[in-house]
């Protein structure tokens, strides 16, 4: 167990999801990520289909996944995408493109998991769209943070579940204590720091990316945001609050030492949608042609969301909601509160979750580099 600040630390030395045990893995507990996933596919198809009617596709289309992970839903996106850029050109009557797919994620994430699923992917491919129709895959481990391409090289960028992490712990909120994100307790200049280093971080990324894809290229990006203006008013703050709370009771407990509760806040920021479309616009490199928005249950399985009594034969919320929470934060909070609180802590998150049922905003946005 440490006291140093997160925000002293590299992001990217913690940030990863869970692997190992399979009760909280990200690889079990990945639903909310693959429901987000399969919530783009029209606006995927609607892209790809405007990326033929533009120009057709190149003779080898470069695309890749930022913030792929490892797990059941890695290839997943890549395989839409794939699916309708040959369904395109079948409509259409043209020959299909090439294809190089880049996997992209920090150093810490497990490709060798990922290079261990190619073999299945390559043969459901080959299988679906012909062993002539040539496709390559390949990683490329970095921070989306900043540059990882070469000039001019890609045509189109996925993201999913992941541009809402920020490159570092915002500076200067050493005063919020006992809260580990923007909560109702949390001093002024909290909220203003996280949105000034989210503003920072998404304004490095639209840059790089400008740089990296062709003129006219497309993005389609899915992150965790909010509904409302007050970052405190809905689930997706709510569920950063709930945590907090469960480690002050193991603060309480005697499981953490408050001095570590106090060091620690988390390197996320839920933006609101007029956030990111002015930071898009400020930035000037890209038109932002579409902004959706869609809430997804903290546990997908349970469709009760009205009523916060578990039924008999249903499925017990707190224990599902928490598992989603911890398959993505539990590496990140061992590294600064050691393994001997984890059962604590989330043993309280699930008490907490389960009478306080609360769900995930996202925001999905397509963009073209102008």
């Amino acid at each position: 167990m440490t006291s140093q600040e997160p925000a002293a630390m590299e992001v990217a030395d913690f940030l990863r999801m869970n692997t190992g045990n399979p009760e909280s893995s990200y690889a079990t507990n990945s639903s909310v990520q693959e429901i987000a996933i399969r919530k783009t596919e029209a606006v995927l198809k609607e892209t790809i289909k405007s990326i033929a009617n533009l120009h057709g596709f190149p003779q080898c289309f470069n695309i890749a996944d930022l913030g792929c992970s490892s797990g059941p839903n890695t290839l997943l996106a890549i395989s839409n995408i794939i699916h309708e850029v040959h369904e395109v050109c079948k409509e259409k009557n043209l020959k299909p493109p090439q294809l190089q797919v880049f996997l992209n994620d920090l150093f810490g994430n497990d490709f060798n998991s990922v290079f261990k699923s190619l073999p299945m992917f390559y043969a459901n491919y080959n299988k679906e769209e012909g062993e002539n129709n040539l496709c390559c895959v390949s990683a490329v481990p970095g921070s989306f943070h900043g540059r990882l391409f070469p000039d001019h090289s890609m045509h189109f960028f996925h993201s999913s579940t992941s541009l809402h992490w920020l490159s570092q712990v915002p500076k200067g909120i050493e005063n919020n204590k006992l809260n580990i994100y923007i909560s109702e307790t949390s001093p002024p200049n909290v909220f203003e720091n996280y949105r000034m280093q989210f503003q920072k971080d998404f304004t490095t990324f639209l840059e790089s990316r400008s740089i990296e894809i062709v003129h006219r290229g497309r993005m389609v990006l899915t992150f965790l945001g909010r509904g409302n203006v007050d970052p405190c008013s809905d689930g997706s703050g709510r569920v950063m609050e709930l945590l907090g709370k469960s480690l002050v009771d193991a603060v309480n407990e005697g499981f953490v030492q408050e001095s570590d509760l106090n060091s620690f806040n988390m390197p996320v920021y839920r933006a609101y949608k007029d956030e990111i479309s002015e930071t898009i616009h400020n930035q000037g490199s890209f038109s932002l042609d579409m902004l959706e928005t869609f809430e997804i249950n903290l546990d997908p399985y349970d469709t009760n969301y009205e009523n916060v009594l578990k039924a008999s034969g249903e499925p017990n919320h707190g224990e599902g909601a928490a598992k989603t929470l911890r398959a993505v934060v539990e590496p990140m909070l061992v590294a600064h509160f050691g393994n001997s609180a984890m059962e604590c802590v989330f043993k309280k998150l699930e008490e907490r979750v389960a009478i306080e049922k609360t769900r995930f905003f996202f925001i999905l946005i397509s963009l073209t580099r102008i």
